[in-house]
């Protein structure tokens, strides 16, 4: 059985044949560029921060509309461009930046399977260059509002069987033992829990050790024996919208499930949220 979408992913030997190709952007997603990008990169990868790039500096809120534009353009990204986006942490800002770019409507848009760690593992060529690319001409789209939940959704989805909520966090963090992850043990809600009625699937489960990401046999069976089938709406949500986003991308694109929305409000929204109802 094969991904649904094939043309979604790429490997790294294939970014490594392309990396002085026109047509090919490539760009490290970071939550972190001191300890990942600044030490060394892909040659010719761009630096998308994830703070400061992919997010509203003053908004709770992604990249505007606008922002988005200009985001891709001075990376040097045209209607014709190919954007491969790799990350740290296993991909998860680079699904988060493929989402985003993705309910802004670009189309041409790549995840190098396995991300940074593979990359560095097997010790292919990187680079301190930062790279200047002549301003590009992409323009972006309304955004899909099919792509992403937002907090009244969430609410009213607990009255229906046919929308299913997953939690992608760890157990710890899905229990409410802990509310947030030990590398972020400042960045957390007030309560610890989950969202009524969630699934709790962590993203991990969907990648194989070196990050790469499990086979469509195995991400089929993983969600499908507890009641994640393509029939229904699902909503993805963790503590923040990045590693959710990972878990929306493996849906909607590798197994092709067509109704998948990604809350990146997540639990630092839910959690805080006066009167809220919360599960332990």
């Amino acid at each position: 059985m094969e991904y649904a979408n094939q043309n979604v992913l790429v490997d790294t030997q294939w970014v490594e044949d392309h990396v002085n190709d026109n047509n090919v952007r490539i760009a490290e997603v970071d939550y972190d560029p001191k300890a990942n990008y600044n030490l060394g990169h892909i040659p010719n990868a761009v630096l998308f921060d994830w703070r400061k790039d992919i997010n509203d500096p003053l908004n709770r809120n992604i990249i505007s509309k606008d922002g988005c534009s200009t985001l891709l353009q001075k990376s040097g990204i045209n209607n014709d461009t190919i954007l491969v986006l790799y990350g740290d942490f296993n991909n998860w800002f680079a699904a988060f930046a493929f989402w985003v770019f993705e309910y802004y409507g670009m189309t041409n848009v790549k995840i190098m399977n396995g991300g940074r760690k593979k990359w560095l593992e097997e010790d292919r060529p990187i680079s301190k260059d930062i790279p200047n690319f002549p301003m590009g001409n992409f323009k972006v789209s309304e955004p899909n509002p099919a792509l992403r939940a937002f907090l009244n959704q969430v609410r009213e989805s607990l009255n229906s069987d046919q929308i299913k909520r997953i939690d992608v966090r760890s157990p710890p963090e899905f229990s409410g033992e802990i509310t947030a992850p030990p590398e972020y043990p400042t960045e957390h809600a007030q309560r610890g829990g989950h969202i009524p009625g969630a699934i709790n699937i962590p993203w991990a489960k969907a990648v194989n050790d070196d990050g790469t990401f499990k086979s469509a046999d195995e991400l089929t069976k993983l969600y499908q024996t507890v009641g994640i089938t393509p029939d229904k709406e699902i909503i993805t949500y963790c503590r923040i919208g990045e590693r959710s986003s990972h878990t929306w991308f493996v849906l909607r694109h590798l197994l092709g499930y067509p109704d998948v929305k990604n809350y990146d409000g997540s639990w630092t929204e839910w959690g805080n949220m006066i009167d809220n109802p919360i599960e332990k």
